[in-house]
């Protein structure tokens, strides 16, 4: 048997079309005609309204029964002991299910305030906010420019590593790095020696034409031995020659024979003698020479630096190849030596200050942090010429490599400037 329709939701009739079209709210049509006396005789005690009032005669209601209800809702909200007046509910001929409360007309009604759920919508939504800004805050800015973008067809370039071995690079490379005044426990050498015999091992690696890497690692061998050994003078040649045959064997693809470093040392010391302190040195640095060095953090600034200039590689290789000899350069990390020596040769070259957010974004380092080390850098270049060690500046002053020490040095970066 057949049920009428004007009970049944599910039936939707052709007067109900349209009316459910202007009614966009509604999840069903809303019924017309017959529907409304129909919805008036259903029980109001099994009626739920919202919380809040709300203008419930579009559905069928009477304008008397939709204040009684909003009445009954009121007191249900309220205490016994509180009785406030009911706000008049709206009664609007538009086609729509539910008026739309505005909260701000609670916040400025002095009769009404604003419901609970409302007021707990509100604080969540500030605390979204809140949240949401603190994370703007937290959110690093993205790269200016994908200095490995040109690479990523390079097997050999490791894009899809490059960043995180870098990362890992300025984790470990406080492990490499010895105690600025590690020479106060030697009692028979001091920094001034330290600094002749690396101006003369930077000789001994160019006329070998030895790779760059192994003499940044020779340095760095010296340094962290005597930082733990004590070494009288007439033995301090013999650490510096054992060390670079240490860093030939693991940088180099042809490795010098011991008999050359002995004939380089002017056969000072003898083949037993060379290959015991070699013993001496991987035991007391514990056979770790895989150690960040200034020239792996050089390659990659230099490369986020966009130089397409060899004059600025050569002029910052200069600059950096003086520090190696100045024992005061220790307190500085190697990544900070490496940008600092790029930041002073590019303002060499220009003549004006210049870092631009790219270098600051792969280096790490703002301009204001490189200040002091590259004044350092700077009076280092203005004295590379003159005194008893010069054989950075030697090196550097021939066709090979640019002449790249004949440059003026950037006095503008000096306080006061000279």
């Amino acid at each position: 048997m057949a049920g009428s329709d004007e009970n049944n939701l599910g039936v939707i009739g052709p007067g109900n079309i349209q009316e459910g079209l202007r009614g966009r709210l509604g999840k069903f049509p809303v019924a017309t005609g017959t529907n409304r006396r129909a919805l008036s005789n259903i029980n109001r005690n099994i009626i739920g309204g919202p919380p809040y009032p709300c203008a419930v005669n579009k559905r069928g209601l009477s304008e008397k029964y939709a204040a009684q209800l909003a009445n009954k809702q009121q007191q249900q909200l309220e205490p016994e002991e509180i009785k406030k007046p009911v706000r008049p509910v709206p009664i609007s001929s538009e086609p729509e299910d539910c008026n739309i409360i505005d909260v701000e007309d609670y916040k400025t009604s002095d009769d009404f305030s604003a419901p609970t759920f409302v007021q707990h919508t509100e604080a969540m939504l500030e605390e979204i906010d809140r949240m949401d800004e603190v994370e703007m805050e937290d959110v690093e800015e993205e790269p200016v420019l994908d200095i490995d973008g040109c690479d990523k067809r390079d097997p050999l370039a490791v894009v899809e590593y490059i960043d995180d071995l870098y990362n890992f690079y300025k984790k470990a490379e406080r492990s490499g790095c010895v105690p600025p005044n590690y020479m106060a426990q030697q009692f028979d050498i001091n920094d001034r020696m330290r600094g002749i015999l690396i101006d003369w091992l930077i000789e001994v690696h160019y006329k070998f034409e030895l790779m760059e890497e192994t003499l940044y690692l020779t340095v760095n061998l010296i340094d962290r031995f005597l930082a733990v050994h004590p070494v009288v003078r007439k033995k301090l040649q013999l650490v510096g020659v054992t060390a670079m045959l240490l860093a030939c064997k693991y940088e180099e693809v042809s490795v010098p024979v011991v008999e050359d470093l002995i004939l380089i040392s002017d056969k000072a010391y003898s083949r037993k003698e060379v290959l015991d302190m070699e013993k001496n040195m991987v035991n007391a640095l514990q056979f770790n020479l895989s150690v960040p060095t200034p020239y792996v953090f050089m390659r990659r600034f230099l490369k986020a630096s966009q130089c397409d200039r060899k004059q600025l590689e050569l002029l910052a290789f200069f600059i950096i190849e003086l520090c190696l000899v100045e024992y005061n350069m220790l307190k500085f990390p190697p990544s900070l030596l490496a940008a600092a020596a790029i930041y002073t040769a590019q303002c060499t070259l220009s003549g004006t200050k210049q870092w631009s957010k790219i270098n600051e974004w792969y280096t790490g380092y703002s301009e204001q942090q490189l200040t002091e080390c590259s004044r350092l850098m700077v009076n280092f270049h203005r004295i590379a010429g003159t005194g008893k060690l010069t054989g950075v500046h030697r090196k550097y002053s021939t066709s090979k490599l640019g002449y790249a020490a004949k440059n003026e040095p950037a006095d503008f970066l000096l306080d006061p400037p000279f």
